[in-house]
Order: C-alpha cells, then sequence, then structure tokens
C-alpha cells in the first residue's frame, strides 16, 4: 500500500488545487506538456489584454519597454543577466532562431541524441538540409550513468562536429543529462553546445547558469505555470548580434535581446504575466519546497502506478532512471502498447475521452512508458484514479486477460 503525501495547502489556499482553474471533471496528470496557469495568473493576464483592447495605440508603442521590464523581473530565476535574456514563445522557437544564425558547411557534423525532444530534432535536419552539414545521434541507454552518457558523447564527438544538441532534462525519457561535461567535451573539439532547457525553469535552481553551452532555452509555461507562449533564450557568446527573432519588427536595428523586446502586434501579453507567474510560487509556497512536494508525489505516484501494472507486465514497471527530475517518473506499460511515439500520441488522444484521465505517454526503445507529470495540484485521489480506471482500460487495450 503506497503512502501518499497531503494535499498541499498553500499561504492563501487551504488546498493547491484550488488555486488552478482546471476542469474537476478530469484528472491531470500531464502538466509537463502544456503546463497549467494558476488562476491569478490568468486573470492577470486577462487585464493586460484588457488594457490593450481598451487603448491600441497607448499600448503598443509602450510594449517594447514592458517587455524588458518583464525579462529583467524574470532572467534571475534561470540565474541569467537580463542582458543576455530574450524572451521568444516557445523552446522549439528559441531552437528555430539559433539554427536560423548557424553558418555550416557541407561535411560539418550536428550531433543529437535519441532522447531529444522531436520537433528540436527535426529543426536541426532541416539545417542540416540546408547547408549539407550531417546529422549524427548518440545513441545513450535508458539506465545509462552520467558517465556512461559523456562517455558516449565523448566517443561520438569528433573535429568534424559544429554543434551539439542536448537536452537538459530530456522530454521522453525524464532524466537530467550531464549538459556542462558534454559542452565542454565539445567545445575541446571547437563544436559549440545548444542546450534545450525546455523542462528546466522551475525543476532546477539558476538552469540556465547550471547547464553551461553556448546557447541555452527553456519554457516557463511548463513548471514556472507561466502563460502559454512564454520562454528565453539565453546567451553570452560574443557573436549573439546573429540571432534574430522570427518576426522582424521596429526594433530590428537594435543588439540582442532588445531587438526581441517589440514585434508588432503580438500578444505579448504571456511575456508579460510571466514575473507575475513565478511570483506566485514563490509567495505560496516557495520555489525549494514545490520541488520537494512534486519529488515525494511523483515517487508516491510512480510507485502505486508500477504496482498496479505489475503482474500484466513483462519487464518491472517502475524504471527508476539515473538523475531524476523533481516531477516526471517513467512507468512501463505492458508489451504492445505505445511501442513507438506515433502509437504513444494515439494512447494520449485515446485515453481522456475515455476514461477523463489526462497523462502523457512516450516511447524508447521499442517500449512505451505513462510518462507521469504533476504539480502542486496533484492529490493522492489522482493518482488512485488513474489506478482504479486507466490501468484497467490499459491492460484491456493491450488484450491481455
Amino acid at each position: 500500500m503506497t503512502t501518499f503525501p497531503a494535499p498541499v495547502a498553500l499561504r492563501s489556499f487551504a488546498r493547491a488545487r484550488d488555486a488552478w482553474p482546471l476542469d474537476p471533471a478530469t484528472v491531470h496528470l500531464n502538466h509537463g506538456s502544456f503546463g497549467a496557469p494558476p488562476t491569478a495568473v490568468i486573470e492577470h493576464q486577462d487585464a493586460l489584454r484588457r488594457q490593450g483592447d481598451l487603448s491600441p495605440v497607448a499600448w503598443f508603442p509602450t510594449l517594447g519597454e514592458r517587455t524588458r521590464e518583464a525579462r529583467e523581473r524574470t532572467a534571475p530565476f534561470v540565474g541569467a543577466r537580463a542582458d543576455d535574456v530574450a524572451f521568444v514563445p516557445n523552446a522549439s522557437a528559441a531552437a528555430t532562431v539559433v539554427f536560423n544564425a548557424m553558418h555550416l558547411e557541407p561535411g560539418d557534423e550536428i550531433i543529437v541524441t535519441d532522447h531529444g525532444y522531436g520537433a528540436v530534432t527535426m529543426g536541426a535536419e532541416r539545417l542540416a538540409r540546408r547547408t549539407g552539414a550531417t546529422v549524427r545521434t548518440v545513441a545513450i541507454p535508458l539506465l545509462a550513468s552520467d558517465d556512461e552518457v559523456v562517455d558516449r558523447f565523448a566517443a561520438e564527438i569528433g573535429d568534424r562536429a559544429r554543434l551539439v544538441v542536448v537536452d537538459q532534462i530530456t522530454s521522453p525519457t525524464a532524466r537530467l543529462m550531464p549538459t556542462r561535461r558534454i559542452a565542454d567535451i565539445a567545445a575541446h573539439h571547437g563544436a559549440r553546445t545548444l542546450i534545450d532547457g525546455a523542462h528546466a525553469p522551475g525543476l532546477l535552481p539558476d538552469a540556465a547558469s547550471a547547464a553551461g553551452g553556448t546557447w541555452w532555452f527553456g519554457n516557463l509555461h511548463k513548471w514556472p505555470c507561466a502563460p502559454r507562449g512564454s520562454a528565453l533564450l539565453v546567451t553570452t557568446a560574443a557573436d549573439r548580434d546573429d540571432l534574430w527573432p522570427l518576426i522582424d519588427s521596429w526594433n530590428a536595428h537594435a543588439p540582442f535581446p532588445s531587438r526581441f523586446d517589440y514585434q508588432g502586434t503580438i500578444d505579448a501579453t504571456g511575456y508579460l504575466a510571466t514575473p507575475t507567474a513565478i511570483a506566485f510560487v514563490e509567495r505560496e509556497i516557495g520555489w525549494e519546497r514545490t520541488r520537494t512536494v512534486m519529488t515525494e508525489m511523483a515517487d508516491a505516484g510512480a510507485e502505486a502506478i508500477a504496482a498496479a501494472f505489475r503482474r500484466f507486465a513483462d519487464a518491472e514497471p517502475l524504471t527508476p532512471v539515473p538523475s531524476p527530475v523533481p516531477s516526471m517518473r517513467l512507468i512501463r506499460l505492458p508489451r504492445g502498447l505505445g511501442a513507438t511515439r506515433e502509437e504513444a500520441d494515439a494512447l494520449r488522444a485515446e485515453i481522456l475521452p475515455a476514461t477523463g484521465i489526462e497523462t502523457a505517454f512516450t516511447s524508447f526503445g521499442g517500449a512505451g512508458y505513462v510518462r507521469l507529470s504533476v504539480h502542486l495540484y496533484t492529490e493522492a485521489s489522482d493518482i488512485e484514479r488513474f489506478v482504479d480506471v486507466a490501468v484497467p482500460w490499459l491492460v484491456a487495450r493491450a488484450g491481455i486477460r
């Protein structure tokens, strides 16, 4: 019998769940994919939008200054200086900004991993097609230690490598990668490193400064609970003025990062409301305590779900990856479920209308996994509902009797 932590109480709420406007008829166990802003953050963003709608001519000419102020308040959260930080719509947009600035030649190599986020890897492949470079994939076993990961990179990065793309926290496998050590190896060979920190803000203190590398980016709509459409691109590179926003606008003459502050009539309220989201969690419970609470719930939830699957499994369901992160855990599915990315995505789409449960499924090495993803609002009843309803549905889906 799993012992679950008690529901989280916030300074202003008896239950953390009451601070989020999530549908109570749905079980929400997939915070990591799209995030979920608290009601206070949504209301703040709505008020900002209302200002712009009431007086557009007053709003838009001052938007660059407002954005600058927001990044000055946000940069310390990831351990960066405001002058090294630009707001971008999401992690994939940040990767695209960097790829667009790369000058590669035929024969150059781009190094990625088999744990990488698919859309970012696709961007690297497009860069290779455009320049004649080659993409090489470092295969990393699911349970490889940090030293083994570093050894794999050391064996694969050669003098033809120009760009290494590696996740700080892997999306499909929910583990921390030793990015600073990898970046040091890349630099030894004259290669630069792009750190995909999409999941890092909030889960890691000072995520950008801890990562190392040439460029780092991270989503703020995930664990910090900012509105969707808010992420950071961080770099101290000497050639960072080669980085351009995806939209050329009236700040195009400005240097990095100021040229990113104003991009015409985009809805920048996600950027502007981000400091409110970060401050909300700090004020209500504190970020250090938040990471502890998420770890406790993720561990308990993974144990309970793995126990429910165990008698139907062909392999041990509980998958304790090295270097775990506070909020996400992998639980292996029975054979035949979610073995490919397409199959895993199909499960995610099918299980919600069938059971009323939101969760993520991933695949790695031909096996499917539940990627349990919790936040402050997650309670024991959510995990129990998954065990009572989702596990039997998945077992039946696998054809197990």
